[in-house]
């Protein structure tokens, strides 16, 4: 069977990672977790790394004192280090500088030259060093000012005016078939209004011109060598978006894959980097025969105060600080739930992390598991068990079909189905609102049965119990790609292997008639305060 895999980005390690980075990589994690969930005899395989090539690379090793590789082995470490912090479990960590890739992006190369998409000649241009890329008169603008710079019109970065001799890829002759895979698939590139803008670019000839894949070594030491010219380097993205091959074994033996996954089944990207990844690696693909990927998921970025974060700003976000301050799940659910849809930028606030953490995490989802394990609710339900000398709960209350139990009976039986839906069409955050919206109704359900003005009722107890452990125990089954380490702690209290979605079916694991819980339910959800 064909791993479900998905990539993140190589990061690019001009810089210690931020709370982009971490965001990226929290969106691939709960894809591939939820795989494993709902599909658990399906191999899964999650790619990241470190981009370590290029002129900006070059630069910034120089002005921290150190020579390139040195320079790389240190902020990629904190890359590593990062997806530990924040419980993401890759597969493989690629970095371009290993030699396994080096050969990959060089295989890569003689197959693009063998299609005869390649050939040698002059090249001109709006030359970004900050985006490693070239801009066409259509793509840059003059900020006016002092200095009336160019910049170019997507990303801001200041571009110059550069001639050079390279190889050049014919990017023009992939453009219909690129219109025809967008097309195609709506799911090629999510969110649909990404999609709708590359197709609308695609359909204008002038807007697809040949590109430059290489850099002459003059200009460029700090990259990876042509084949057969010593004088030219590949081009950094060219050789960056192999990385997603590397990962899965290429160069493959007689051309195949051998089933070790490709083609990517999502990559998970920033929306500024969607024209590398949805136009350029497709045309490559496209030119020597390979798969093209399934789902490109473009996401929107995080700003503070509604403003791009950036280190002249001084406000990026370091997120090994606010991983260690908040938690882990806090922090994995605070992205999901506020930037969970990926149509717009989100803005980053501590106030808002504390606000989502006590309202939903602590007065929600912690206050549900204090009802179930109440003094006076335990005591109630443990003395029937022992009278009428019951280990589980009868089912007869799935049969009763109570006016009173109706929504949350509902929400329960639907809440898989619809959990589902929405993680094939990649609306993750609307997925996530599935497991919250349990525990928001089995809250007020219990509240509403008012159980300790009918300590004289069985049925109401009994219902009481009933219906709160199953909304905490689907919900936290649901909960698991979001928050791996806190829903674990529910499941283990509640029920014994109940942690698989066969389980999610309302009464499949048996509700236990007398309450033996015993986890640290004060620590679940300790009190937290904005600094």
């Amino acid at each position: 069977m064909k791993p479900y895999y998905v990539s993140t980005p190589i990061f690019y390690v001009n810089a210690a990672p931020h709370i982009g980075h971490l965001y990226t990589s929290v969106i691939a994690d709960v894809l591939v977790r939820y795989s494993r969930l709902r599909h658990p005899d399906r191999p899964v395989f999650l790619n990241t790394g470190t981009d370590e090539h290029g002129l900006k690379i070059q630069q910034a090793a120089e002005a921290a004192g150190e020579n390139p590789m040195q320079f790389c082995d240190r902020i990629s470490e904190r890359f590593k280090e990062l997806g530990r912090a924040a419980s993401i479990g890759s597969s493989r960590f690629t970095r371009t500088t290993n030699i396994d890739h080096k050969m990959s992006a060089q295989y890569f190369w003689d197959l693009l030259e063998r299609s005869g998409a390649v050939y040698k000649g002059q090249h001109s241009g709006w030359y970004s060093i900050s985006d490693e890329c070239f801009y066409t008169d259509a793509q840059v603008e003059t900020i006016t000012g002092q200095t009336n710079v160019k910049v170019a019109t997507e990303t801001g970065s200041i571009v110059e005016w550069t001639t050079e001799e390279n190889y050049k890829f014919r990017l023009s002759l992939y453009r219909e078939p690129l219109l025809e895979w967008l097309n195609g698939n709506k799911l090629s590139v999510y969110p649909p209004t990404r999609r709708d803008e590359l197709i609308l670019q695609l359909s204008n000839p002038e807007n697809f011109k040949d590109i430059s894949i290489s850099r002459p070594r003059s200009r460029l030491q700090w990259g990876i060598p042509v084949p057969r010219d010593k004088q030219q380097v590949i081009y950094v993205w060219l050789e960056a978006l192999v990385n997603y091959l590397t990962a899965v074994g290429h160069p493959w033996t007689d051309g195949r894959n051998d089933g070790k996954g490709w083609p990517t089944d999502v990559h998970v990207i920033g929306k500024d980097i969607l024209r590398f990844h949805a136009v350029l690696l497709p045309a490559f693909l496209l030119a020597i025969g390979y798969e093209l990927p399934s789902t490109i998921l473009a996401h929107a970025h995080w700003t503070v105060n509604r403003q791009k974060m950036s280190k002249s700003r001084g406000n990026v976000t370091n997120p090994f600080s606010v991983l260690q301050l908040y938690g882990v799940d806090p922090i994995r659910y605070y992205m999901m739930s506020v930037a969970g849809n990926f149509h717009d930028d989100s803005n980053w606030s501590e106030e808002q992390i504390v606000n989502h953490y006590n309202r939903d995490l602590r007065g929600v989802l912690g206050n549900l598991v204090s009802r179930i394990t109440s003094p006076g609710l335990t005591s109630l339900l443990n003395s029937l068990a022992s009278e009428e000398g019951h280990s589980v709960t009868s089912y007869a209350l799935l049969d009763k079909n109570l006016p009173e139990d109706a929504i949350i009976k509902r929400m329960l039986e639907e809440a898989p189905s619809k959990f589902e839906q929405h993680f094939s069409q990649f609306e993750i955050g609307k997925a996530l609102e599935i497991p919250m919206g349990l525990v928001n109704e089995a809250n007020r359900h219990f509240i509403h049965l008012r159980w300790w003005e009918h300590k004289d009722s069985p049925d109401i107890i009994r219902r009481s119990h009933f219906y709160t452990h199953e909304a905490l125990r689907i919900a936290s089954i649901l909960l698991q790609p979001f928050m791996p380490t806190k829903s674990q702690e529910v499941l283990a209290a509640l029920c014994a292997g109940c942690n698989q979605w066969r389980s999610t079916v309302l009464g499949a694991s048996g509700v236990p008639a007398k309450s033996k819980h015993t986890a640290p339910y004060s620590t679940l959800f300790p009190p937290i305060k904005l600094n």
